[in-house]
């Protein structure tokens, strides 16, 4: 069986980023990223990419976050792809994250 991700509900997402170290990242534009993303986001683009791969490890587990939970899912994929070994995408993606109530940063 090829790599792959594993999806996540956002209450899992959240318990491996307090208990494991887990780093999520949220890929939404930078528009809807600035005004409010989960709390610890780090905003995974094709320009902070780089900087990404200077900062985390590929055993490190990592989340990958959209507006839905759909877009996460190619992104995670391709983390796989790149030598990531845990890899998550959240279920609902950030609109699922406010659905759960789970703590959020704000522009304001």
């Amino acid at each position: 069986m090829e790599e792959t991700f594993t999806e996540i509900t956002p209450q899992q997402a959240w318990n491996m980023m307090q208990n494991e170290g887990a780093v999520l990242v949220d890929i939404r534009d930078m528009m809807r990223f600035s005004y409010s993303r989960p709390q610890g986001a780090f905003h995974l683009t094709n320009q902070s990419y780089g900087k990404f791969l200077d900062e985390y490890d590929f055993d490190e587990p990592i989340i990958v976050s959209c507006y839905h939970g759909v877009s996460s899912r190619n992104t995670a994929q391709f983390l796989v792809e790149q030598g990531f070994e845990r890899v998550y995408s959240v279920k609902g993606g950030f609109e699922g994250w406010v659905k759960s109530e789970l703590p959020i940063e704000t522009a304001y």
